[in-house]
């Protein structure tokens, strides 16, 4: 079971903050490790009080929003308050039931405790206020949190921030979660599976507008008719709510009631707190299992073609981790990582948001790790990059390595947003000590969506790790297959840098508030590997 370390009270400005303030590592943290059915929770190693639905008739707003978290409250995984205008929960983000177990697209982040306390906890409005003009979350609000489950687990966009249903293509745990680029958990669906523990009839989670979300019957067990665009309605006595569908959306499209807006996600929120940098997708990866080890160490397994690997991590009482990972081949890495204070996460980079963002579960068009010295601003549209010379296997051909002619691959991509004045490329590699760069582009007409094979003749060629202005072919030195990604930038202003070509870190200094819009291509890469 999952013990979650919350500490909450009262500060200024309706903030739910605590005054002395505590470490997200506070308690040990264990874990059952169990198989799990889909959407089923592991059965409460302690007795749960469940909490009555209103009688017919008399309305869901008798259903106190105190009520729908006392079961988390007392299974001593959640601390919440009233303060002034706000509801607030406190917790660690861990659940207490099985988790990663059954993702099929993994970008190899795993579950850590989260400080959702204090100044950072979660807030819900106690009055929702119906909005003049209600909000779709469809391809909006792609950051953070839309709802908070009454296990105080967020509930991101069913749609990750490539737009697309993080549920319909494999990013998701036999619970509905998977953990974002913070390696913070959350949920994209709604976590119906909580009413084995609630009781049917009570809410399961409620939207960051204060509505509360119920699972796919009404209160009195009643087929749900009647939802709007939102997966809304009201009931006989005139109280809105959401309800969880099988289908998308999943829970609430959007917002019924008033938020507000910044930087792509509801605005307050928590931020997740990542310990280390971003990881990149792991291709053909399905994670099978994930267990607790000791006090506060874990392990998850996953599978590649029958063979598996581990990561095994740890935490150190001054709040450090230990990562140790061992791939399928049995090549062992570790890496210590340490808090670093506050830094956005989730979904995406900044906010909780998701993620996030969550790269890519494919070789396709997203977003996976960006190279360390990157752009970490808000979110932005993402553009589909694509190369044909690059198969359904996602291996890049030896032709456009330095066992073949070393020549450039074709890269296409799709148009960037309006106001694109100009394209930068990246073809970048991270490395176990450090990241490469072997080809870097800037100066792309805005009316250019292509670069041929051997292209030279299009934009400014940049300085490769070499120093040289050219392609630098891939010429690995170590065994086993390696990861490469090629990121395209959209820019709103043309790039100012050296005529004579810039290096990477130059470029993504000098774009770094002008990128409107970015997307990477993923593909892999093997020593001796077949033409």
């Amino acid at each position: 079971m999952v013990f979650l370390h919350v500490v909450l009270g009262l500060a200024a400005h309706e903030a739910c903050a605590h005054p002395g303030g505590h470490g997200a590592f506070g308690l040990p943290f264990h874990h059952r490790a169990q198989p799990a059915p889909v959407f089923k929770p592991a059965a409460p190693v302690i007795p749960i009080q469940l909490v009555s639905a209103p009688p017919p008739g008399q309305g869901l707003a008798n259903v106190a929003i105190d009520d729908a978290f006392e079961t988390f409250q007392k299974l001593g995984g959640l601390q919440t308050r009233r303060d002034g205008r706000y509801f607030c929960v406190a917790g660690s983000g861990l659940p207490d039931h099985p988790l990663m177990v059954g993702i099929r697209a993994w970008q190899q982040q795993v579950p850590i405790p989260q400080p959702y306390h204090g100044d950072n906890a979660w807030r819900i409005p106690l009055e929702p206020v119906p909005a003049a003009k209600p909000l779709s979350a469809k391809n909006r609000f792609l950051r953070g949190a839309i709802a908070l489950a009454v296990n105080g687990i967020p509930i991101f966009n069913p749609l990750n921030n490539r737009g697309e249903d993080a549920f319909a293509i494999g990013e998701l745990d036999d619970f509905g979660g998977h953990c974002g680029r913070a390696d913070d958990y959350h949920y994209h669906i709604a976590p119906v599976h909580l009413e084995e523990q609630l009781g049917k009839g009570m809410p399961i989670a409620f939207a960051l507008d204060g509505y509360p979300v119920y699972g796919y019957t009404e209160p009195d067990g009643q087929a749900v008719t009647g939802l709007d665009a939102l997966n809304g309605h009201e009931d006989a006595a005139g109280n809105y709510h959401y309800h969880a569908t099988k289908n998308y959306p999943y829970l609430n499209g959007g917002f019924h009631g008033e938020v507000t807006e910044r930087d792509g996600q509801v605005d307050p929120q928590p931020e997740a707190r990542p310990l280390r940098e971003a990881k990149a997708p792991l291709r053909g990866a399905t994670i099978v299992g994930f267990e607790t080890t000791g006090e506060k160490s874990w392990t998850l397994t996953y599978e590649i073609g029958g063979r598996k690997g581990t990561v095994a991590y740890s935490f150190a009482a001054d709040g450090s981790a230990t990562f140790r990972s061992t791939d399928p081949a049995g090549k062992t890495t570790e890496e210590t990582a340490r808090p670093r204070g506050r830094r956005p996460g989730g979904g995406r980079e900044k906010g909780n948001g998701r993620e996030p963002p969550s790269p890519p579960p494919s070789r396709r068009g997203g977003q996976p790790d960006a190279p360390r010295g990157a752009i970490r601003n808000a979110p932005r549209p993402v553009i589909e990059v694509t190369s044909a010379a690059i198969g359904e296997d996602g291996r890049l051909p030896v032709e456009f390595t330095c066992d073949g002619d070393g020549v450039s691959p074709p890269v296409a991509w799709e148009a960037g947003p309006l106001g694109t004045k100009e394209y930068a490329l990246v073809l970048w590699h991270e490395a176990p000590d450090r990241l490469k760069s072997y080809w870097v582009i800037h100066g792309i007409p805005a009316d250019v969506t292509e670069l041929k094979q051997g292209s030279v003749r299009v934009g400014t060629i940049g300085l490769n790790d070499k120093g040289r202005a050219e392609y630098d072919p891939m010429c690995s030195r170590g065994p086993g297959v390696k990861s490469y990604h090629i990121t395209v930038y959209a820019l709103s202003e043309v790039a100012k840098l050296p005529p004579r070509g810039a290096n990477r870190e130059q470029l993504l200094a000098a774009i770094a508030g002008t990128t409107l819009a970015e997307g990477t291509l993923s593909f892999d890469y093997e020593r001796g590997g077949k033409k």
